[in-house]
């Protein structure tokens, strides 16, 4: 599936209620795995959108892209499916989708 994602994740559990951020434009679904790690899986819609993190996070592209620009940074840069990027603990980045909606799964830790 590309950015070191199996196609699918086995033996999970799934929290119903999602995570609506910025009235709905970027919603995503937390998924819980028997070893007590997490991911976040998600849709974001075109816009920009700053998102802080408290521990370190990789974002991985599913399918569409997005620009993003870690805190500190000036440019920004390129992340298409089967790509992804880390932000690290304590933080922030920008992210902006221009077409399309981008399909991502958010690993902690």
């Amino acid at each position: 599936m590309g950015a070191g994602l199996p196609e699918k994740f086995d033996g999970v559990s799934v929290v119903l209620k999602a995570n609506v951020y910025f009235d709905g434009k970027v919603v995503s679904h937390t998924v819980l795995f028997p070893d007590g790690t997490k991911k976040t899986l998600g849709l974001i819609y075109p816009g920009t959108y700053n998102f802080g993190t408290g521990a370190p996070e990789r974002m991985s592209f599913v399918a569409g892209s997005c620009r993003y620009r870690l805190a500190g940074q000036d440019a920004w840069s390129v992340c298409a499916a089967g790509s992804f990027f880390d932000v690290p603990g304590d933080s922030s980045f920008d992210i902006a989708v221009e077409d399309g909606i981008a399909e991502y799964v958010c690993s902690f830790g």
